[in-house]
């Protein structure tokens, strides 16, 4: 992943549940320099391709990024990542009191606003930042 938010590369690995029992070849470089956004980081998974869900999930923590496909060590496709409309079953509303929080027989939805990403639940139509979501 190429053109992440300096500083997120953290992030991104944790949204894509990888940590030290990983056994890809994990490399993250960050605060590199950039031309496009004078500062970015880079995630770089060896063998590991990203499911629809994951790319969103890191296009929330990181909008302006994208996936390089490599074959050889050479670039064979780029992929810009792109947010949803909305998260269906995705991710929790943060409200613990919503009606996606209960035991009704209903998905949460979290709808995709502007950019910044606003985020807004369609049940209780509260507003919260990606940072809150789990």
């Amino acid at each position: 992943m190429d053109h992440c938010e300096p500083g997120s590369a953290l992030r991104v690995l944790t949204a894509l549940g990888i940590d030290s029992s990983c056994r890809n070849l994990v490399s993250v470089v960050m605060n590199v320099p950039s031309g496009k956004m004078k500062k970015k980081d880079i995630v770089k998974i060896a063998d590991r391709f990203l499911s629809a869900t994951e790319a969103n999930r890191i296009a929330l923590i990181s909008p302006r990024a994208s996936v390089n496909l490599i074959k050889s060590y050479k670039v064979i496709e780029k992929i810009k990542i792109e947010l949803p409309e909305s998260f269906v079953n995705v991710f929790n509303c943060p409200n613990l009191t919503c009606i996606s929080n209960t035991n009704e027989p209903i998905m949460p939805i979290i709808l995709v606003e502007s950019d910044p990403p606003k985020l807004r639940c369609k049940y209780c139509s509260r507003f919260f930042n990606p940072n809150e979501l789990e």
